[in-house]
């Protein structure tokens, strides 16, 4: 059994991609995810630390964090990923569904420091992707988007049919695949516990609605 950590957002794509890495046989080790250089907030969406921290433990696997700018990014990351490879990690699970300049950068970092990449949604169909998200109970909320695509009022909305349906219409990616959208996982089949929103209030920041406050406890 291949020993693995998956890449972590927080969101609908890491989730399925954990979902499927499980369901293969992979042995998740951790999750991981990079902070800001405040340490407080994720790089990728956001989130804050305490939310990804309660989410790790409504699923069940430990989450372990960096810290890095966008210049220090890969470095970090190396660093970091090597450490565990020494602990006798081997590879890393990735949410990439179809950006062929980011899957090439993970599998050259990847290489670089000797660890498998793994993709398990790459270049699926989008269907069957949203079909086996919704479908299969996964319960996520949209936590933050770019103010001229997405408006005001899907914040804090479910991810669901319904929002797909607006996407449709927008004529937007319905996966959120250039950054349109992000989301927060709250339940589903890899969850132990549900995640309840307790607190969440939204506002505008570098042209995108980000969560001005988010808080989350375990039901």
């Amino acid at each position: 059994m291949v020993r693995v950590f998956v890449s972590w957002s927080g969101g609908k794509d890491s989730c399925l991609a954990l979902y499927r890495a499980i369901n293969s046989g992979l042995e998740i080790k951790f999750l991981f995810t990079m902070l800001g250089e405040d340490s407080s907030t994720s790089a990728s969406h956001g989130l804050g630390k305490e939310v990804l921290d309660v989410q790790a433990k409504a699923i069940g696997i430990p989450i372990v964090y960096g810290k890095a700018s966008t210049e220090t990014y890969e470095g970090e990351l190396k660093n970091i990923i090597t450490v565990q490879k020494s602990r006798g990690v081997e590879g890393g699970v990735f949410g990439d569904i179809n950006l062929q300049e980011h899957r090439d950068w993970i599998e050259r970092v990847c290489g670089d420091i000797g660890v498998k990449p793994f993709f398990p949604l790459w270049n699926d169909d989008y269907e069957r992707l949203l079909n086996e998200f919704i479908g299969n109970g996964f319960e996520a909320i949209i936590v933050s988007a770019k103010t001229d695509l997405i408006t005001r009022e899907w914040i804090g909305h479910a991810f669901d049919w319904e929002f797909i349906k607006y996407l449709e219409t927008m004529g937007l990616d319905l996966l959120g695949e250039k950054g349109e959208f992000h989301t927060l996982v709250t339940n589903g089949p890899i969850f132990k516990e549900r995640l309840r929103i307790i607190k969440f209030s939204k506002m505008v920041k570098n042209d995108q609605w980000v969560p001005e406050h988010l808080k989350v406890s375990i039901d």
